[in-house]
């Protein structure tokens, strides 16, 4: 089935989209007043942000709190019907609470709410009602715009929810931005699965040591022949007084087969060859290798001495790609 043959459902999606990203648009230009002072509250608090809500807001919560987490700012959700019965006593005096409620009148928030008045816990509250009683007792107010929901009888939380999910990344990426976040620092809290892969580095995945096919300048072409095919990675580096001028790789044994075996290293191999430093990221060297159209690579030093080779089948292996 074509979009063209159920044009009922295609308008359907569209409308949907469009109701959404208007939505988010109109929030672009009227973000909430306290929305910087909430990044910097964030940023001076000594313990987590903790997040509550109910229902779909509590869906959107624990999404909020994980992208906190993975993004260097320690958060953690607390469901409101278990504060209730205990778990109030994840909430201590070091930590923020930042409660969602589109109403703001969410009955299931009231204990978690009051913990924080009592014990003068900083409370953030996110709703479209900014007379709610939920907005009335925060220290700090994300006010949503109050508009339509998508969905055709205009109460399942949709329109609501995008903007509150949205409004959760903008805080997170904020913060992170404010806490100069890196690379580096985002592999930590990722090590597993593709951006884990993507994220590491040369030297994590480099052969090195003995296993790094080198030879002089001056070495015969019968020994050269007998360091590649050992090695396995289908090119050797030149070295001159420990230091890489070149590589020799089975395109340059094509083009002088005519009298390879009368050569030396250095006058076939190609000079001043591209390389690459182990602190390069993975994705980086996956991306050199595809756009020269070679399977690997040398590693170097600052002083251009051989550190390592990565093949392109290790960085695959490693689920770069």
């Amino acid at each position: 089935m074509t979009q063209a043959d159920d044009l009922p459902i295609v308008r359907s999606a569209r409308r949907v989209l469009k109701t959404e990203a208007n939505a988010i648009l109109e929030m672009v230009e009227a973000l909430p007043e306290d929305f910087a002072d909430v990044v910097e509250l964030v940023l001076k608090t000594k313990g987590r942000v903790i997040i509550s809500g109910v229902g779909k807001s509590g869906h959107i919560g624990r999404k909020m709190s994980a992208t906190f987490a993975s993004t260097g700012t320690p958060s953690y959700f607390v469901h409101a019907s278990e504060a209730s019965h205990g778990d109030l006593g994840m909430i201590t005096d070091d930590d923020i609470c930042l409660l969602i409620s589109n109403s703001g009148e969410t009955k299931e928030l009231s204990d978690i709410l009051l913990h924080t008045r009592r014990f003068n816990i900083p409370m953030v509250a996110i709703s479209s009602n900014i007379s709610s009683t939920l907005m009335n007792a925060a220290d700090y107010k994300l006010n949503l715009p109050n508009l339509p929901e998508a969905c055709a009888i205009g109460m399942a939380p949709t329109t609501s929810t995008t903007l509150t999910l949205a409004l959760g990344d903008a805080l997170a990426v904020s913060v992170m931005e404010q806490r100069g976040f890196g690379s580096d620092d985002f592999l930590k809290n990722h090590p597993g699965g593709k951006l884990g892969a993507q994220l590491s580095r040369v030297a994590d995945l480099m052969h090195k040591g003995e296993k790094v096919p080198t030879v002089e300048t001056d070495t015969p072409m019968s020994d050269v022949l007998l360091s590649m095919t050992s090695k396995g990675f289908g090119i050797t580096g030149v070295l001159e007084n420990g230091t890489l001028i070149g590589v020799i790789s089975d395109g340059d044994l094509r083009r002088h087969m005519g009298n390879l075996m009368e050569k030396t290293a250095g006058e076939i191999a190609t000079i001043d060859p591209v390389t690459i430093t182990p602190d390069l990221f993975a994705a980086q060297a996956l991306a050199l290798l595809n756009e020269k159209k070679i399977s690997a690579l040398m590693v170097v030093d600052d002083a251009r001495r051989p550190a390592g080779i990565v093949h392109i089948h290790d960085l695959l292996r490693a689920g770069v790609a």
